[in-house]
């Protein structure tokens, strides 16, 4: 009895003086280690799932775009206080560069019948880059609209809405802007055909553009082909344009001509400006058989509102060498519903293919002093006043342009063209005769 108890106290003062722990203690341990290990796993595992479902959904959603581009579209009208709204037959190209094409657009305010925009078609190509970033970037590959319809008033009813910003972020076109056969339209005025062909678009770099269309303000109409560039796309940028345009009115007269201007433009929420503008243009002037080239220059504050362009102050500079007279001149120019004139200068000398005047003012070969005016149609069918001085002479006149351009090409009838005028001397010798503080008053209507 005495052995066996003194083995069972030896190996037990051995195992105690080893400072190892028992075996059970070991595998208790290591067990709760194992189980954090598999419930991280497990747990990664889960979240990995959830996000494969969930992608898989959104690819699945995108792969329908019957269903997700109304949702696309309606959500992009609301933030913008809209309603945007299209047919149900839709496009779509997932594979390189995600690509839409939409029918049948209609933009809006809410509870308002006035459409804003409409189109047949519209192509729209966004890099994938653009739809992870929920819009923090403004990249888009292409855009393409055929038969655009623009509502200028209800663009402004809905401008004048909207909250002041001061940050207009630009997007980036990488392959660039096509429009087709639009069309924008105002109460008085309307550019139809309009065709716009933009390479590319960056906020930071020069843009060219190519814009063709057909201004029409009835009996006014002006089809343009123009080259369009910007400094950059931004208020305030350097603007410049060259191209030919031509201003007809109805079947009574034409005038073609090579039109460039250039400045900073500004554009507002319902106007633009250019200031100063400097205008050039080569045109000739054709009604009927004749044909009258010139040269106009003009330099001022250019404003285009209420479909009225204007320029005031301006000065102008005219050159030809037919029966258009040569002059300088400062002043104001509209035109819009009507034509404003008003110019004073300087003719360097009477045109000779005009009517000679009187002879007490063409016996000078002094410059002729100038003052213009004329309020009315764009096409010159009201009265003018023309007041010329030479030397100590004033003469001043009325007249309608139609009724002198029918007297210069009679062969008989009066010496004297139909106008009413006056003529003021403070002194003239006729035949040896002095003759002090002279006034001739001509009358059109006592002439007839």
């Amino acid at each position: 009895m005495s052995v066996d108890t003194t083995s069972r106290e030896d190996a037990t003062s051995v195992d105690a003086g080893s400072g190892s722990e028992p075996p059970s203690s070991n595998a208790s341990g290591r067990a709760p280690r194992r189980r954090s290990r598999w419930r991280r796993w497990l747990r990664r595992a889960l979240i990995a799932l959830v996000v494969a479902v969930v992608l898989s959904g959104v690819a699945l959603w995108l792969l329908q775009p019957q269903r997700s581009v109304p949702v696309l579209l309606d959500r992009g009208g609301k933030a913008l206080g809209l309603v945007v709204s299209a047919a149900p037959e839709v496009e779509a190209r997932l594979r390189d560069t995600p690509q839409l094409v939409v029918r049948d657009i209609v933009v809006r305010e809410p509870d308002s019948k006035a459409v804003i925009l409409r189109a047949d078609r519209l192509l729209i190509a966004l890099p994938w880059s653009t739809l992870r970033s929920r819009g923090d970037e403004l990249t888009v590959e292409r855009l393409e609209l055929d038969a655009p319809t623009l509502d200028v008033v209800a663009l402004q009813t809905w401008l004048a809405k909207r909250p002041p910003s001061e940050d207009t972020r630009i997007p980036t076109l990488t392959d660039g802007l096509r429009v087709r056969d639009g069309r924008i339209e105002n109460d008085d005025w309307r550019i139809e055909n309009v065709a716009v062909d933009l390479p590319a678009l960056h906020a930071q770099r020069p843009v060219e553009a190519r814009i063709r269309g057909r201004y029409v303000d009835a009996p006014t109409a002006i089809p343009f082909d123009l080259a369009v560039a910007l400094t950059r796309p931004a208020n305030g940028a350097g603007l410049a344009v060259v191209g030919p345009l031509t201003i007809e009115r109805g079947d009574d007269w034409r005038l073609p001509a090579t039109a460039t201007f250039s400045g900073p433009l500004r554009i507002g929420r319902d106007d633009l400006r250019i200031d100063p503008v400097r205008f050039g243009m080569i045109a000739r002037y054709e009604a009927g058989e004749t044909t009258l080239p010139f040269t106009l220059g003009l330099f001022g504050p250019l404003h285009f509102d209420n479909a009225t362009w204007a320029l005031e102050p301006v000065t102008a500079s005219l050159r030809s060498d037919g029966p258009i007279p040569n002059f300088d001149a400062n002043g104001a120019f509209a035109i819009g519903r009507r034509l404003v004139l008003r110019l004073d200068g300087r003719m360097p000398a009477w045109p000779d293919a005009w009517p000679a005047l009187p002879a007490l003012l063409g016996a000078s070969r002094s410059p002729l002093p100038f003052r213009l005016g004329y309020v009315g149609a764009p096409d010159l069918s009201e009265t003018i006043a023309l007041d010329l001085a030479r030397d100590a002479m004033r003469f001043e006149s009325r007249f309608r342009l139609d009724d002198v351009l029918a007297w210069v090409s009679s062969s008989t009838g009066s010496p004297i063209p139909p106008l009413d005028g006056r003529l003021r001397a403070p002194r003239l010798e006729i035949s040896g005769a002095a003759l002090e503080g002279v006034e001739i008053e001509i009358d059109d209507e006592a002439m007839k």
